[in-house]
């Protein structure tokens, strides 16, 4: 009988000393007219942001966080996505993953009891997180062999984006607001996306366009050939339910000058 691996780090139910819900926001493919997938994002029972969230974390509960985060996310989702090709993006933490094939245990158990495939959850992280280079390679390496997807959140807004891309190859990067915001009037952030998108495209790396708010904003990144975008544009999270996109409905359109 094989021994299953263990690590000193696993501390499967103990409490975290405070509760927390998911809401869910839509991940759009405009040239398919579509959802796409849907990124489950932490918030407080009573509706607080992330960042009321976060603040609870700790380096005592740091690994309890990101386990309980990654089967609520799972869990939760498997009740609310009906249609069998949506996708499910999860943020989560190099720093509380001790080894990657006993931490990831609990996630594919609640990926089985809810009929999720590996190759439809996308695990999320961010160049701002501080990161041990060897430790994420560990992981992106066994969340790859599983048949997760990788991405890389928050590409630009950090100093190690490029050598990241280098290092890891993930299957998608989501380019950051900040980047995004105000791109239809700005030359130099054009010229950016353009040279992100040719990296992209040479190593058949996904995009998706994050923190979309404007029309503009997503003309200009459509006929750049931007095809996965997300943002309140489309819609704002919900809790406990998966927003409508109206302008899927009625895409009164985004007219984008061939």
């Amino acid at each position: 009988m094989t021994t299953p691996i263990k690590c000193a780090g696993c501390k499967d139910g103990e409490a975290l000393g405070f509760d927390f819900t998911m809401a869910y926001q839509p991940i759009v493919d405009m040239a398919a007219g579509r959802v796409w997938g849907y990124e489950a994002l932490v918030r407080g029972v009573e509706g607080q942001g992330a960042g009321w969230v976060l603040d609870q974390v700790t380096d005592t509960n740091r690994y309890g966080f990101d386990q309980a985060c990654r089967v609520k996310a799972i869990t939760t989702a498997g009740h609310l996505f009906h249609d069998p090709d949506i996708r499910l993006s999860i943020n989560f933490m190099p720093n509380a993953v001790y080894e990657p094939a006993a931490c990831i245990r609990a996630s594919l158990s609640a990926a089985r009891k809810v009929g999720f495939a590996p190759n439809r959850i996308s695990f999320e992280f961010t160049e701002n997180e501080r990161l041990d280079v060897a430790h994420v390679q560990r992981i992106v390496t066994e969340y790859k062999r599983i048949g997760f997807k990788v991405a890389l959140d928050d590409f630009g807004s950090g100093y190690n984006g490029l050598s990241l891309l280098a290092d890891f190859h993930p299957d998608a990067i989501k380019i950051d607001m900040n980047l995004v915001r105000g791109i239809d009037t700005s030359a130099t952030r054009q010229a950016i996306l353009s040279g992100i998108l040719g990296i992209a495209r040479a190593l058949d790396i996904g995009i998706i366009a994050e923190g979309i708010e404007t029309e503009g904003e997503l003309a200009l990144l459509m006929a750049a050939g931007v095809k996965l975008y997300q943002g309140y544009l489309f819609a704002k999270p919900q809790i406990g339910t998966l927003p409508a996109v109206p302008m899927l409905v009625d895409p009164v359109a985004i007219r984008v000058s061939a």
